[in-house]
C-alpha cells in the first residue's frame, strides 16, 4: 500500500482548510442575499396581489395570477443572477443572462399565438361591452357568451352546440347583436 509522507497529507489538508476560510464570507454573504431576497421577494409578491385583487374583479382572478407569476418569475431569475455575482462567479452570470434571453426570444416566438390570445382575453376581460350572457357573433359564430378565460371564450351557437374559439380570432372582430323583440319586451315587463 502506497503511503503519502505526513507533510504533504497536512499540507494539502492545510491548503483545503485555508480555502474554504477564504470563501466563507463570500458564501455568507450570498446565504444573506438569498434570505433577504426571498423575504423581499414574498413581501413584493403579497402586496402586488393585494393591489391587483382591488383592481381587479373576482371572475378577472386570472390576470392577477397571471401578473403576480410572471413577476415573480423575474424577481426570481434576477436574485439568480445577482447571487452569483456575489460569490463571484461574474462570468456566469453574464452568461446565463445572455442565454436566457435568446431562451426567452426563442420561447415568445413559439407560443406567440398563445401569448396574443393572453393579451386579447386581458381585453376581453376587460371590456364592458363584451359580457357572458352576451348574444354575439364572431369567427363565423354567432351564438351566446357562456364563458371568457384568459386564452379562449365558449359561445353556444342557436343551434345549441358549444364553440370555443381562441380570443385572438374574438378580439379581431366580433359584433354585439342586438336584442330581439321577446328579449325587448321581456325586459320593459320586468320594470314595471
Amino acid at each position: 500500500m502506497l503511503q503519502l509522507p505526513s507533510n504533504i497529507a497536512e499540507r494539502v489538508v492545510s491548503e483545503f482548510l485555508t480555502d474554504i476560510l477564504s470563501i466563507l464570507p463570500t458564501l455568507i454573504s450570498g446565504l444573506v442575499f438569498l434570505t433577504l431576497a426571498y423575504i423581499l421577494i414574498r413581501v413584493i409578491r403579497s402586496v402586488l396581489r393585494s393591489t391587483l385583487g382591488r383592481l381587479y374583479s373576482q371572475e378577472e382572478q386570472l390576470i392577477v395570477d397571471l401578473v403576480v407569476t410572471v413577476v415573480t418569475v423575474f424577481l426570481w431569475f434576477g436574485a439568480g443572477l445577482t447571487l452569483f455575482k456575489i460569490v463571484g462567479m461574474d462570468d456566469v452570470a453574464a452568461s446565463l443572462g445572455t442565454a436566457t434571453g435568446f431562451v426567452a426570444l426563442g420561447i415568445a416566438f413559439a407560443l406567440k399565438e398563445m401569448i396574443a390570445d393572453t393579451v386579447a382575453g386581458v381585453y376581453l376581460l376587460q371590456d364592458a361591452d363584451f359580457n357572458e350572457g352576451d348574444l354575439v357573433t364572431t369567427a363565423s359564430v354567432t351564438g351566446t357568451v357562456t364563458g371568457i378565460d384568459l386564452r379562449k371564450t365558449r359561445i353556444r351557437s342557436e343551434e345549441g352546440d358549444l364553440i370555443v374559439v381562441a380570443n385572438r380570432d374574438v378580439e379581431k372582430k366580433w359584433v354585439q347583436e342586438a336584442p330581439t323583440d321577446d328579449e325587448v319586451s321581456s325586459t320593459d315587463s320586468g320594470l314595471k
